[in-house]
């Protein structure tokens, strides 16, 4: 490796390691104001039905904002609350709690997203389940960990033994979503709706669940966790990096040996 190899090599190792404690801290700070103040006095409003942001979403995002900035004044941002835009240095892409319906009701679904892009791919990907206190991360190229150590997608093969989470949004239409049931109960495909991207990809990377999918995901939603589930060796079909950050997309990933018969099901014209 050149020198200018192992300076590369270090600055990613050092945004992983400083991202992976910051997304531990902010989550058991959102988690210790949830549990100190109760679902009914989050300072919670709406952006749209059924979507919403808590003080915690902003305070949480304002934190990881000023930290990054901080740390790597270079490094551009784009938050799911406050917006930002790339940066040719490299860029944050962050969800300060990706499932906040999920938190503000007590449900255990949610968590803290931080991903870093470079070069036009995601290079590093942070998730902290934080109701578990369990980090999740991976380097692009370096496989990834739970609490430090190795994850692995499933192996299943049968689909009809197969369990996946199924995402939905309000983005997109609902006959669709019908459609969807429809094709995975045509499959004898199990499912279940867990309302958080970020940590339903995970599940699929540690090997809890077979496939995640999900018409139409922002950016936030998903860079890091797909990163990680593609480092535990699941497949991922995602829209590129650049069309992603502008506009969100089609999502699905899925254990290696159970891909192509979830693709048919989902995306039948990849299969």
């Amino acid at each position: 490796m050149t020198a200018t190899g192992r300076d590369e090599d270090f600055a990613i190792q050092a945004r992983l390691d400083f991202a992976s404690g910051l997304a531990r801290e902010v989550g058991r700070t959102a988690l210790r104001f949830f549990r100190e103040n109760g679902s009914q006095n989050l300072g919670t409003t709406s952006k749209g039905l059924q979507d919403f942001v808590t003080l915690a979403d902003r305070q949480a995002e304002d934190t990881i904002r000023k930290a990054l900035a901080e740390r790597f004044p270079a490094d551009g941002f784009i938050g799911e609350e406050t917006g930002g835009q790339a940066a040719k240095a490299g860029y944050w892409v962050v969800d300060p709690i990706d499932g906040t319906a999920n938190y503000m009701r007590g449900l255990r679904h949610w968590g803290v997203s931080i991903a870093y892009v470079g070069d036009g791919e995601t290079l590093l990907g942070v998730i902290h389940d934080s109701p578990t206190d369990r980090l999740y991360s991976a380097r692009a190229g370096h496989g990834a960990r739970r609490d430090g150590e190795a994850i692995h997608a499933a192996a299943t093969r049968d689909a009809h033994e197969a369990m996946g989470i199924l995402g939905v949004s309000r983005r997109t239409e609902f006959e669709a979503y019908l459609a969807q049931l429809r094709a995975l109960n045509d499959a004898g495909l199990e499912h279940r709706r867990m309302g958080s991207a970020a940590i339903g990809i995970v599940r699929v990377a540690e090997g809890v669940a077979d496939f995640y999918y999900e018409k139409h995901l922002n950016c936030w939603d998903a860079m890091a966790a797909l990163l990680i589930a593609k480092e535990a060796g699941a497949q991922v079909f995602a829209p590129p990096t650049g069309l992603f950050v502008q506009k969100g997309g089609e999502v699905l990933c899925a254990a290696p040996k159970l891909a192509n018969q979830i693709a048919g099901v989902f995306l039948p014209e990849t299969a």
